[in-house]
């Protein structure tokens, strides 16, 4: 589908500045090298495949076809309104440069182009990010985690499934930029990089306190990037980093995992009382088993930072009181108090979705099936949450009430709405089990079908794509837009007509949400998971062997 050479010329144009000419006034000296030696052998992720009739392969691809055409149409939607621009606004076609002005969609996109088989828009894209300067860029500060994540995690995906130079040569470019937030004092990475002062070599100002995601979600671009290059400079940023992670993960309140907020300035990841599964720290847990493969099982401390992570991660999981008594699990956040006692807020979001995908996941690489079934009951929640609300839509942010143990779990309406009562955002209208819903919107995220991908091609079970189809289907209905676009939703609580929505279709729209689904109604040797390792944002990474 996708061979042959591409009819448009994609000679890579240089950005009007050479980042990796820089002379940083904090040098690195010497370089820890990426881990040598024989990947080794990892039990199997993927399920074998099970044998289907004829009627079953039918309606797997008339799914997966529905999928693509939703694609493509807020892919043309895209052309014509806001090409090499960051986002689409979808209702009233304009646009937003709000990732530093380097057409963020355009590059996010480019691997779901691919995988999808849009040759001749992979093509006309590669062509256009080409020409992309990283030289300049629409705001003075650039974020360093969103641009790894969306940039240089789809320039290295894309190159990897498609092997074209021109994306490698702007990965290297774009991943000297990021290297520059490296250029501190103590080697750890600014959040954000003053676009001016970078270029100076001047070193930069790392923040007193950010959240543990931004520095912790760097490795597996720049060890991607170093294993492409040769260069191992990316891969020894981010070691520096990942080592103060590793040796405060233990001295932690809740060992295993990090405080939500942590001070790079003074390589503290130890001191805070308040943890989360979601948002502000969701991926840096994403990343540890999946640098442990990306590795090749090269690195021990990644395997011990998942072991220990999952463990700690226990705590903040709840069974929630729901009136059918289901067995499922949600990812909730907590503050330890004065007394050492870990209190759960009983609150979980949609970004906490991923870890129903990231136990599994972990279960298999580490050949712990204990993981796996956790995963499973994880991702049965978000999809409880997705099912309970009219809309067929999860709200960003909600409450439920916690269950005293995973095994003694009834539902009592008295004591439910007990605990409803001390809920200051408490909301009648919701369905039973739900107390708030403090953000009522969905705005196009992937987590939730990311978790049940994952699991489909762990286990095979062909509930997971129907599950994953009824979601496929709320979403795309609720979320179209009168000119046949999709945008985000205010409020999925309630039921009407035309949904009240908001002018903004993020890039993870096509990066991540629509690849996930098309991939769940996909052979599974199509981007596998024994071959491949996805970023944050679904950008596909090969695995060594």
């Amino acid at each position: 589908m996708n061979e042959g050479p591409s009819q448009l010329p994609q000679i890579p144009t240089k950005s009007s500045f050479d980042w990796s000419k820089v002379r940083f006034q904090f040098p690195a000296g010497h370089l820890t090298p990426l881990p040598a030696g024989r990947p080794r052998s990892f039990p199997p992720v993927q399920a074998q495949r099970r044998a289907s009739n004829a009627s079953q392969e039918e309606l797997r691809e008339s799914r997966r076809r529905q999928v693509r055409d939703v694609f493509v149409d807020d892919w043309e939607a895209y052309r014509n309104h806001a090409w090499m621009k960051d986002a689409l606004k979808p209702i009233s076609g304009g646009y937003r440069d709000q990732f530093s002005g380097w057409a963020a969609t355009l590059v996010d996109s480019l691997d779901s182009l691919w995988i999808l088989g849009m040759r001749e828009d992979f093509d006309e894209a590669v062509h256009a990010v080409a020409q992309i300067d990283f030289g300049k860029s629409t705001s003075s500060r650039v974020n360093t985690f969103e641009t790894n994540i969306r940039y240089l995690g789809g320039l290295l995906a894309a190159y990897d499934l498609s092997k074209r130079e021109a994306l490698l040569a702007k990965a290297v470019e774009l991943g000297d930029l990021i290297y520059t937030a490296f250029n501190t004092e103590n080697r750890m990475p600014v959040d954000f990089i003053d676009f001016i002062t970078a270029k100076t070599g001047q070193g930069l100002t790392v923040e007193r306190r950010v959240v543990s995601a931004s520095p912790g979600t760097l490795s597996l671009e720049l060890t991607r990037l170093s294993q492409l290059t040769g260069d191992p400079k990316y891969y020894d940023a981010i070691s520096r980093v990942m080592d103060v992670f590793y040796n405060g993960q233990q001295k932690t309140k809740v060992p295993g995992l990090w405080p939500t907020f942590v001070s790079m300035l003074t390589k503290d990841v130890v001191i805070g009382s308040d943890f989360t599964l979601a948002g502000s720290a969701d991926s840096i847990y994403e990343y540890l088993p999946k640098m442990h493969a990306l590795l090749g099982g090269l690195e021990s401390k990644y395997e011990e930072m998942t072991a220990r992570f999952l463990e700690g991660a226990k705590e903040l999981l709840f069974r929630p009181m729901i009136p059918n008594n289901e067995p499922i699990l949600i990812a909730s956040s907590g503050r330890v108090t004065l007394d050492g006692k870990l209190k759960l807020d009983q609150e979980t979001e949609h970004l906490a979705c991923y870890i129903g995908g990231a136990y599994a996941l972990a279960g298999k690489l580490l050949n712990r099936q204990d993981y796996v079934n956790i995963g499973a009951k994880l991702t049965l929640g978000c999809v409880y949450s997705y099912r309970s609300f009219p809309t067929g839509m999860m709200p960003e942010r909600l409450n439920m009430v916690a269950c005293q143990s995973f095994e003694n779990c009834q539902w009592d309406t008295k004591t439910f709405m007990e605990e409803k009562a001390k809920q200051s955002q408490a909301k009648d209208h919701l369905p039973a089990g739900f107390t708030t819903a403090k953000d009522p919107r969905y705005i196009l995220r992937p987590e939730a079908i990311e978790s049940v991908f994952i699991m489909y091609r762990i286990t095979g079970d062909p509930i997971w794509q129907e599950l994953g189809w009824d979601m496929f289907t709320a979403i795309v209905n609720g979320t179209k837009t009168a000119s046949n676009t999709h945008a985000a939703v205010r409020d999925v609580t309630s039921i009407a007509p035309v949904l009240d929505k908001e002018d903004y279709m993020e890039s993870f729209w096509f990066a991540e949400t629509l690849k996930y689904f098309y991939l769940l109604f996909s052979p599974p040797d199509i981007i596998s998971l024994d071959d491949y390792v996805l970023n944050t944002e679904a950008h596909p990474f090969l695995r060594p062997k």
